[in-house]
């Protein structure tokens, strides 16, 4: 039988040459947990307990994958955003800590809109992926109205099995956002959000090949010699789409900070506000209609 800090160690010795070690040991708690379904700080305090012969089977056979790179939320299926639990597959990016930050600042700042939390608001998250901060969004406004687009279907299939996971109502579209047909059926939104592709081919480089071999490249990469397409494209369509006062929020690639402000200066936002994430990057950017 092994104990949890068998598991930790296999963990250690298995994934040196893939992951850091701190890294490491937040990936095995992980398995840990959602194998043996004991709690984090159990896992925690009582390092000697052994875990059941199946669930280091199982364990055994999620450490052979994760040595090949494959993401371990890919492996087990699901992870955690904004306290809410998430199906994702490769054809969702994985939500990240940053995107909370961007969602929590849109909650905060719904405020500014002379807005309750239950009055009517109507959202559009541009690019939804697993649907993660539309969902996340409904669930803490629940009296807005929240549209999500992406061009993938495969992504909006997994987007609104979430929606019934977490008991919330969102209306999902397929659409692409740089030939939108959005102008169509829809006219004013009090709230447009996206964390589009930003991706360089430079940026690539230095990226984990976990990322890079598994993760949806529509959803992560731009033309080099055009890394705001994406912002141009979602800019113009708020110019339309945004009502009087309306805000913008983007998460950003933290080398294109400053071009972000120019680019949307240059469309007539105003307010223009550039956040840095918990680990003082510049990622996230908030506009307001002119």
């Amino acid at each position: 039988m092994k104990t949890i800090k068998d598991v930790f160690l296999s963990f250690q010795q298995g994934l040196s040459e893939v992951y850091d070690t701190r890294e490491i040991e937040a990936i095995a708690l992980l398995v840990l947990e959602e194998i043996t379904d004991m709690s984090r700080a159990k896992i925690k305090a009582f390092p000697e307990d052994e875990v059941p012969g199946e669930a280091t089977e199982k364990i055994q056979n999620i450490l052979e994958e994760l040595k090949t790179g494959r993401p371990v939320q890919y492996i087990l299926g699901n992870t955690e955003f904004y306290g809410l639990n998430f199906l994702v597959n490769p054809a969702t990016l994985i939500p990240r800590p940053e995107t909370e930050e961007l969602v929590e600042w849109l909650i905060s700042s719904v405020g500014s809109l002379k807005l309750a939390v239950n009055s009517s608001l109507s959202v559009l998250d541009i690019g939804t992926g697993s649907g993660c901060i539309a969902i996340s969004l409904k669930k803490n406004l629940p009296g807005a109205k929240v549209t999500a687009i992406d061009i993938s279907p495969e992504a909006l299939h997994t987007a609104q099995q979430n929606a019934v996971i977490n008991d919330v109502e969102v209306e999902f579209i397929q659409d692409d956002i740089l030939n939108t047909k959005l102008e169509i059926e829809y006219s004013k939104f009090e709230v447009i959000i996206s964390n589009p592709p930003y991706v360089t081919l430079i940026d690539k480089a230095q990226m984990h090949q976990n990322v890079t071999g598994f993760e949806p490249h529509t959803a992560l990469f731009v033309p080099e010699n055009d890394p705001l397409i994406f912002y141009k494209g979602i800019a113009d369509f708020a110019v339309e789409h945004l009502s009087g006062n309306g805000l913008l929020f983007f998460e950003i690639n933290e080398n294109f900070g400053k071009e972000t402000v120019e680019l949307l200066t240059d469309k007539g936002f105003t307010d223009i506000e550039l956040r840095k994430d918990m680990s003082s990057r510049d990622r996230m950017a908030k506009a307001v209609k002119g």
